[in-house]
């Protein structure tokens, strides 16, 4: 690791004294135009740092979500069945009605019946507020 940083330092440490001397040839040269100095300094700069960026590993990130543990005793309390617990994960992902109905493989009509309970059981009116409750009071994850 520690040669491998001394190796790039070293590169740049070249690279510039390269650059250095060409800009006094330039100098003492006049038939070299300064464009042409700029433009072989901006390639080999450019060149340098695409060689130097492509050996950099950048670290992996992995992101962890804190493990929540779904409150059974909150649960038992309001009495919210497995189906209507099932209807709520769904209504949180995002489903409508008809989606949660085929999903589940009931009616519209029986998805209809366990909003309304949930609705009275977690004191609500409103889905939103349904899950926006449910995950404060982690029924839901």
């Amino acid at each position: 690791m520690v040669v491998k940083t001394a190796l790039r330092f070293g590169l740049i440490i070249i690279a510039l004294l390269i650059l250095f001397q060409l800009s006094n040839a330039s100098l003492f040269i006049p038939d070299i135009p300064a464009d042409a100095v700029i433009g072989l300094t901006a390639v080999v700069l450019i060149a340098l740092g695409i060689y130097l960026g492509g050996n950099i590993k950048k670290p992996k990130v992995i992101e962890v979500k804190p493990t929540l543990v779904k409150d059974e005793e909150k649960i038992k309390s309001l009495r919210i069945s497995a189906r209507e617990l099932e209807v709520l994960q769904l209504i949180s992902d995002g489903l409508s009605n008809q989606e949660i109905g085929e999903k589940l493989f009931i009616s519209e009509s029986t998805i209809k019946t366990h909003v309304s309970n949930l609705f009275v059981k977690l004191d609500v009116k409103r889905r939103t507020q349904a899950v926006i409750r449910a995950k404060e009071w982690r029924i839901i994850v």
